[in-house]
């Protein structure tokens, strides 16, 4: 995941040191804010005298017509606009370069997004725009979750209380971009603040089961299911298992792809021979829904194979959902 740096969160340098201070940590972009500003292109021609950054602009503006012309004068890499301040029809020009993107607050559905289909991303603010240090809404997982959903060849990026353990659940999550600030400026320093971004912070906010993917979205089959119904949970799952449950929403276990595979190495290729409860993994890894982001990472670190997916079970062990890692990757492409 690319870390974009708000670089007017920091208030203590000029703009040509924070500039500095951020192309020595070598950040992946930079995050230029415009409240219909027109003058913050001075600043991004200047930005271009010293480094090659990409250039990440939001503006917020009633009428975007008035900032093409700027656009095409002095182009950015990613040029985003708030949806919820226009006041006229938002058609970026095609001749405008840099990758377009529509922003919205955590209020708007993104159902939003579906006028706007020849974009390359969308922007979710996780706090109030324009408000520094504000608290990450974990309504967002969800949000996240959908969009991915419905548009899974578009980028997320996110904006807003992206703190270390919030920047490691969004990477888990695949999202492309996410904006740093106040978090970023206020710590001893850059290198140190990127350092949590771009690895883990040991301080837990969250739980599993606020970004966990919630059982009702989650590959699940009964434990009397037949193997073509296995088989085609899996496949439309597209995460290589299936959690097996009862009618209680007791978790039974687990059958993966290497499941299968066993299970047809023992039948000889005839998966009818063997029933549910003989292919799956009756005594899957679990993780507690109250766990926190901390504590996944210290039972992932336990063991010495790699996991790619947990089941999530409440004190009951009823299942409530997974957490998967398979986005990790795509997070950094």
């Amino acid at each position: 995941m690319r870390i974009s740096a708000s670089i007017y969160s920091d208030k203590n340098r000029s703009l040509s040191e924070t500039i500095e201070d951020l192309a020595a940590h070598h950040v992946d972009l930079l995050h230029v804010d415009c409240n219909d500003d027109p003058s913050v292109f001075d600043d991004i021609s200047q930005i271009r005298k010293w480094c090659d950054i990409p250039i990440d602009l939001h503006i917020i503006t009633k009428h975007p017509s008035n900032y093409y012309d700027l656009l095409r004068e002095v182009p950015v890499d990613y040029v985003t606009f708030q949806l919820e301040d226009l006041e006229e029809n938002l058609e970026i020009p095609a001749d405008i370069t840099g990758k377009k993107g529509l922003a919205i607050i955590t209020p708007t559905p993104i159902e939003a997004f579906d006028q706007f289909q020849n974009f390359d991303f969308i922007l979710i603010m996780a706090t109030i725009p324009g408000q520094s240090g504000g608290v990450f809404d974990s309504v967002n997982f969800k949000k996240i979750r959908d969009f991915q959903k419905k548009y899974p060849a578009k980028s997320v990026h996110v904006d807003g209380g992206v703190t270390g353990e919030v920047s490691f659940i969004l990477r888990n999550m695949g999202v492309h971009t996410s904006v740093s600030g106040s978090y970023l400026f206020n710590a001893p320093s850059v290198g140190h603040a990127l350092m949590d971004l771009t690895k883990r912070n040991l301080n837990s906010q969250f739980l599993i089961r606020d970004f966990m993917i919630p059982l009702s979205e989650a590959p699940e089959i009964g434990e009397n299911a037949s193997v073509l119904e296995v088989l085609n949970e899996i496949e439309s799952g597209k995460l290589g298992f299936t959690l097996v449950t009862n009618q209680a929403s007791d978790l039974k276990g687990l059958i993966s792809n290497a499941d299968i595979r066993k299970s047809l190495i023992r039948t000889n290729g005839n998966l009818n021979q063997e029933s549910i409860s003989e292919i799956m993994n009756p005594a899957p890894l679990v993780i507690p829904e109250t766990a926190t982001v901390n504590d996944l990472l210290q039972q992932i670190k336990k063991y010495a194979f790699p996991i790619l997916y947990l089941p999530v079970v409440d004190q009951d062990q009823k299942a409530k959902g997974i957490v998967t890692f398979v986005n990790l990757i795509k997070g950094e492409i």
